[in-house]
């Protein structure tokens, strides 16, 4: 199934933290003929749960979801391994005649799923680990100004403050001599899907609260007892899953650098900059696919019109 790319139907639910894709994937899947299927990069990880927004048990057994809970840590969910798995996916929810609906925030995982990846070197640990050192240390800006020197078309692609994809780009260069971007240039060709594309979109300071709010909830579900639990493991805090927005601030109040009430306006602080990088990724698709916040029968509508056209019936009650 590695080298099998998939065809027909797929839609794709995209927004940013706290837009409602969720909601909106389940109101969706509940009248038609579609299973949903995971496309966001924490809810992979079992044990991360309230934080990472993971749909409830009772929500999973009104519907079918696929792709959540694959591992546990320390392992690391790499996104070709999300890719391989999804296109699998794919075609047995073809076979089964249901069209899988892909919902959640993780630009890179539906990239992967439409476009494919291209073939990635192998990097040296040790390479990532002194790179990130030097990075903590001079500063990320400092070292995007040598990104622009060895890979300039990414760097222009690549935001001063995000140490993650500086890291990686500066790694892939240092030890294989090729640009990240040439790599990505060989990528094979795309699958054969049909996709129809549906992205939430608010208004800046509307989301803003909504994120707010949220996490308060998130706190009242057992947030902070679920993080301290996950800290108590003493795994690796550069693994992706542990730096990932609001269980790392909180993991800083079990550390004792900042207490609870600035760990949690740091959390909410950094939420909201994550919805802006979510914004500017589906940047391009709010162009041909937005969807309002209070417009949602135009996403049932959209919807609707695709599955007639791939022959399938709204879901039987």
């Amino acid at each position: 199934m590695n080298g099998t790319r998939p065809s027909g139907p797929v839609i794709f639910v995209m927004g940013p933290t706290a837009s409602g894709k969720s909601s909106l994937g389940l109101a969706l899947a509940e009248k038609y003929p579609l299973e949903i299927v995971n496309a966001d990069s924490v809810q992979v990880y079992r044990d991360f749960n309230i934080g990472a927004a993971k749909p409830t048990p009772e929500e999973q057994q009104r519907i079918r979801h696929h792709l959540l809970d694959q591992i546990a840590l320390p392992e690391i969910y790499s996104a070709d391994q999300y890719r391989q798995e999804a296109w699998k996916v794919i075609d047995h929810c073809h076979a089964r005649g249901v069209i899988p609906l892909f919902v959640g925030g993780s630009g890179l995982y539906f990239r992967a799923v439409e476009r494919g990846l291209a073939a990635m070197p192998p990097i040296d640990p040790t390479l990532r680990e002194a790179i990130r050192q030097e990075g903590e240390t001079l500063g990320w800006a400092k070292l995007h100004t040598r990104l622009r020197h060895y890979d300039p078309e990414l760097a222009r692609r690549i935001p001063e403050n995000d140490s993650q994809r500086i890291r990686h780009a500066l790694a892939v260069v240092l030890s294989t001599g090729m640009p990240l971007s040439q790599w990505q240039q060989q990528q094979p060709p795309p699958p054969a899907l049909t996709i129809l594309k549906l992205v939430l979109q608010w208004p800046r300071d509307w989301l803003y609260r909504r994120i707010e709010s949220r996490f308060e909830q998130m706190l009242g579900l057992g947030l902070l007892e679920e993080a301290k639990q996950i800290w108590s493991g003493g795994h690796d805090r550069q693994h992706p899953a542990m730096k990932s927005v609001g269980y790392r601030q909180l993991f800083t109040f079990f550390d004792g650098s900042r207490s609870l009430e600035g760990a949690v306006a740091w959390a909410k602080q950094e939420s909201r900059r994550y919805a802006k990088r979510q914004m500017t990724w589906f940047r391009d698709e709010l162009k041909s696919s937005a969807v309002s916040w209070n417009d949602m029968t135009l996403a049932f509508e959209k919807v609707d019109d695709f599955v007639r056209h791939h022959g399938m019936e709204s879901r039987r009650l």
